[in-house]
């Protein structure tokens, strides 16, 4: 049966915006486990195969995040067409934004699968590193194409109302992961002993199992139009792109950023880059509610906006951002009071169980003025403002984040380059609640 569609024009605003994120955070939840569980396996193989993998989070990111700006696109543009009530138009820009994605990402894949050995030395990561690193990213690059299929079709789904879909598919694909990984590392029963080889087949796998799933799902709903690419198509490939575009660029700053912080980290050991990627995959998970809202809330704004509805875009986006700072803050004192435990899981050396528990003291401090950033990014391109979506990004970390952190590494080490992170979440929170208050005012 499909499942209603929350009311996003008439329903009380607390109450419509809970019950979507709730919706999707389930499986949010088991879709983020991805890399931490492929982390928390890889860990048990030792320090340099897990510092390994860890230099592989910012390239494999800069694909996530390239369909993660498309799906910001595809939600904007299908939630204004329904604000507008133009259901057909809605149906075709959904289709067309499936292709944009796949193809966008296999094309990203083969210049990343190109360029392997240049991009990776240039993070840091040295001969020893690379041989482990090109035993994950080869199957990873191969499969990526599939990733872009279950995140398009969600921010469809998304676009219309619905967050309970796209959660369970998100749950099936997670399932998947932490089921295949452990068989495919380590050779349990029938299975051969790929070590990375194996982590990175466990996630196409997933990606393989939602992507026919969801596929069926969209057009069986008539949610998305299914045809070819050609002239008309086109067309709404540019609608897509004056959003998608600037989103998608938006997104890819954090790979980059992620790029840069990662070379820093590098001149402190193999054992600092490895607790840093622990550190950054665990950060996915702690920011889970942030990220579950940067999901539903641009389609809520998107359709208030076409509706012409902009009290009710100013109230949801002042309730979240005062919301998400309180819930941070809790989480804070959360994974405070579990630092040890963490560090011991994720751990093997000593070493880099001690660098996690540095990571946890000091860098969750900014997770909640992070996420004002990150809705923030999320609302301007609800209301078609992909722009001031791009600047923000650009000035939270390459004028802000990268700065600050070289700065405090400096003047402090390690400690000083963690503090960096902060302060520069700080600043980049103040200057976007400033921004978007006054855009919609």
């Amino acid at each position: 049966m499909a499942r209603a569609p929350h009311n996003l024009l008439d329903g009380d605003i607390k109450v419509t915006l809970r019950q979507m994120t709730i919706s999707l955070l389930w499986g949010m939840a088991t879709m983020m486990t991805f890399n931490l569980v492929d982390t928390l396996f890889v860990s048990r193989l030792g320090t340099h195969p897990l510092a390994a993998i860890s230099f592989t989070f910012p390239v494999s990111f800069t694909l996530i995040s390239l369909t993660i700006g498309l799906g910001i696109g595809t939600s904007a543009v299908i939630g204004h067409a329904l604000g507008r009530k133009h259901q057909g138009e809605a149906k075709e820009q959904g289709n067309a934004a499936v292709w944009l994605a796949v193809l966008s990402v296999a094309l990203l894949a083969l210049l990343g699968w190109a360029f392997h050995d240049p991009i990776f030395r240039a993070l840091g990561a040295n001969d020893e590193q690379q041989v482990l690193i090109a035993q994950y990213m080869d199957i990873w690059f191969l499969g990526s194409p599939l990733l872009a299929i279950p995140m398009i079709a969600n921010a469809v789904m998304r676009a219309n109302g619905d967050t309970v879909t796209p959660s369970r598919f998100m749950m099936l694909g997670g399932l998947i992961n932490a089921v295949m990984d452990p068989l495919l590392i380590f050779g349990w029963g029938p299975f051969p002993r790929l070590e990375l080889m194996g982590a990175a087949l466990a996630t196409v796998l997933a990606w393989l199992g939602g992507s026919v799933g969801v596929l069926i799902l969209l057009y069986k709903r008539d949610l998305a139009r299914f045809c070819l690419p050609g002239r008309e198509m086109v067309r709404h490939w540019r609608s897509l792109l004056v959003i998608g575009l600037p989103a998608a660029g938006a997104n890819m700053m954090t790979p980059l950023a992620m790029a840069a912080l990662t070379a820093m980290v590098a001149s402190y050991g193999p054992a600092a880059v490895a607790a840093f990627g622990v550190g950054t995959r665990l950060e996915s998970m702690a920011t889970l509610v942030v990220l579950a809202l940067s999901m539903t809330l641009p389609p809520f704004v998107s359709q208030n906006m076409g509706a012409g509805q902009l009290q009710r875009v100013q109230a949801a986006y002042s309730g979240v951002v005062r919301f998400v700072l309180g819930w941070q803050g809790l989480l804070y004192l959360v994974l405070l009071a579990l630092a040890f435990p963490i560090s011991w899981v994720f751990g093997k050396d000593p070493k880099v169980a001690e660098l996690i528990r540095l990571f946890i003291f000091i860098v969750p401090l900014g997770y909640g003025l992070q996420g004002v950033v990150i809705l923030t990014n999320s609302s301007f391109n609800a209301i078609h403002r992909p722009a001031k979506a791009l600047m923000l990004s650009t000035l939270r970390f390459f004028v802000a984040a990268v700065p600050l952190a070289w700065l405090g590494g400096q003047l402090f080490g390690l400690p000083g380059f963690f503090g960096g992170v902060v302060l520069a979440n700080l600043l980049t929170a103040s200057i976007a609640y400033r921004w978007f208050t006054k855009e919609t005012a």
